[in-house]
C-alpha cells in the first residue's frame, strides 16, 4: 500500500474548503489509506476535506480512519453505530460537509479520483450536478446486466437521460446536497431528487472504472429490488404527497361508479321484470365494488389528515466523530 503523503501533511484545511469528498464505506480497511493518498494527489492545489463515513464496519476500518486523522488535517470521519445503508451514510456525510462543492465516491478504489478535477470544472461552468458514467465496467455480468436494466427503467420513468444512475462518483454544488434528504436506497435517485428541488442543470461525464482491488462487493439482488420499490415511492410521494385524496379518491370513484352501475342494472331488472336477485353473483360484485370504493375514499381522507401533521425523520445514530 502506498505510503507517500501520509505522515506530517502540511495541507491546511480552511473552515470552508473548496471541495468536500464524502466516502461511505463498509469493511474497506485495506483500501482507505490508498484511496486517501490518491485523492490528495488528484486534488493538489485545491483546498479540500475527505470525510469517511463508516457505516457500521466490523473490521479495522474505523481504526484506520483514526490513524489517518492523527497524521493528516484534511481527514475527517463519522462512525455510525450500526449498518444503516449507503443512503444514510451519504446523508450523514452531507450534513458534515463544509465544501463549496461536494464529491461522492465509493471506497473500494474502483472510482478514479483523477476524474474529480474535470467534474469540478463542469460544475463551475454552471451545472448543478455531474454524474459519472462507467461506460466500461470491470464488474461481473451478474452485476452489470441488472444494472443496465435498472438504468433503462429509471431513465424511462423519470425522464432523466443518464446512462448510469448507480455510479458512486458524482459531484454537486453544495446547495444540492443541502436541499435533499437520503434514506433507503435513495442514493440512486439523487439526480431525480435534485431535479424536483429545481436543480435541473444535470450533466454526465464518462469516468474510468477500475477492477476491485481488495475485499468483495456488497452487491446483492435485493439492492435492486429495494431500489425499484424506492423509485415507486419517490414517484408516488412527489405527485400525491400533498394531495393523497387525488390518488385514492380517484380509485374510490372508479370502484363506486362500477358498483353503482351494476346495482342500477340489477335494480332495473328487479323493478321492470321482477327477476330475483338473491342468487345472482353480480349482486355481490356490485356491493363489493361499492365497499372497496368507500374504503379507498377513507384511505384518502386519512392520508389528508396525516399529511397535516409532521413526521420526524429517523436519522442514523452516530457513535463517534473526528475532526468535525
Amino acid at each position: 500500500m502506498p505510503e507517500k503523503n501520509i505522515h506530517n501533511s502540511d495541507h491546511k484545511v480552511p473552515h470552508h474548503p473548496e471541495v468536500s469528498v464524502v466516502i461511505p464505506l463498509l469493511n474497506e480497511e485495506s483500501s482507505i489509506e490508498e484511496l486517501a493518498t490518491e485523492i490528495s494527489n488528484a486534488l493538489e492545489g485545491v483546498t479540500y476535506e475527505i470525510i469517511f463515513v463508516d457505516d457500521g464496519s466490523t473490521d479495522g476500518s474505523w481504526e484506520t480512519i483514526e490513524e489517518l486523522f492523527r497524521n493528516r488535517q484534511e481527514i475527517k470521519g463519522v462512525r455510525l453505530r450500526r449498518n444503516y445503508g449507503k443512503s444514510d451514510a451519504l446523508q450523514a456525510g452531507f450534513e458534515e460537509a463544509n465544501g463549496i462543492y461536494v464529491v461522492t465516491m465509493d471506497a473500494d478504489l474502483q472510482d478514479d479520483p483523477n476524474e474529480i478535477p474535470a467534474m469540478l470544472e463542469i460544475l463551475k461552468s454552471g451545472k448543478d450536478l455531474v454524474s459519472g458514467w462507467k461506460r466500461v465496467r470491470h464488474d461481473p455480468v451478474t452485476k452489470t446486466i441488472p444494472s443496465r436494466f435498472f438504468n433503462a427503467v429509471t431513465r424511462w420513468t423519470t425522464g432523466i437521460k443518464l446512462h448510469d444512475f448507480n455510479c458512486g462518483l458524482k459531484a454537486y454544488k453544495r446547495e444540492v446536497t443541502d436541499s435533499i434528504y437520503l434514506y433507503g436506497e435513495m442514493h440512486r435517485y439523487v439526480p431525480l431528487l435534485a431535479k424536483w428541488k429545481g436543480f435541473d442543470a444535470i450533466a454526465e461525464k464518462e469516468v474510468k472504472h477500475h477492477p476491485r482491488k481488495y475485499g468483495k462487493t456488497k452487491f446483492g439482488i435485493s439492492r435492486f429490488l429495494n431500489g425499484f420499490l424506492d423509485l415507486l415511492t419517490l414517484l408516488f410521494v412527489n405527485r400525491y404527497m400533498q394531495r393523497p385524496m387525488h390518488f385514492f379518491g380517484l380509485i374510490g370513484v372508479f370502484f363506486i361508479l362500477i358498483g353503482s352501475v351494476i346495482s342500477g342494472y340489477l335494480a332495473w331488472l328487479k323493478i321492470f321484470f321482477g327477476e330475483p336477485l338473491g342468487d345472482r353473483p353480480l349482486l355481490f360484485l356490485g356491493i363489493l365494488m361499492i365497499l372497496v370504493g368507500v374504503q379507498f375514499f377513507s384511505i384518502g381522507f386519512l392520508g389528508e389528515m396525516i399529511n397535516k401533521g409532521q413526521v420526524e425523520r429517523q436519522k442514523p445514530s452516530i457513535a463517534k466523530k473526528i475532526g468535525l
